[in-house]
């Protein structure tokens, strides 16, 4: 090539390489606010299963208590507790 042409070809390549690099920016800038969203929803969700997490730890913790399943022996099942005399010990 001569010197003539490339002068001539330089200011087009360079427009090429700057309409390029502003898709390229554009196109990141996309991306990047995608994924930030992406990555709130996904905070939000890990917060909501947090509070459920809890919610369903203090469910089982009232099932499972002692004075509950006391209760509800006695009440609906007609247990009693033991006496002595009706207590059996089984030794090796």
């Amino acid at each position: 090539m001569t010197a003539h042409k490339t002068h001539t070809l330089t200011p087009y390549l360079l427009a090429c390489l700057v309409v390029s690099s502003a898709f390229a920016v554009s196109y990141s800038v996309h991306e990047t606010r995608k994924l930030t969203n992406t990555s709130q929803q996904l905070q939000r969700e890990q917060s909501r299963l947090h509070t459920e997490w809890g919610q369903l730890l203090l469910e089982h913790s009232t099932w499972g208590s002692y004075a509950r399943v006391e209760r509800i022996a006695r009440e609906e099942l007609n247990m009693i507790q033991p006496t002595s005399q009706h207590r059996v010990v089984v030794r090796p």
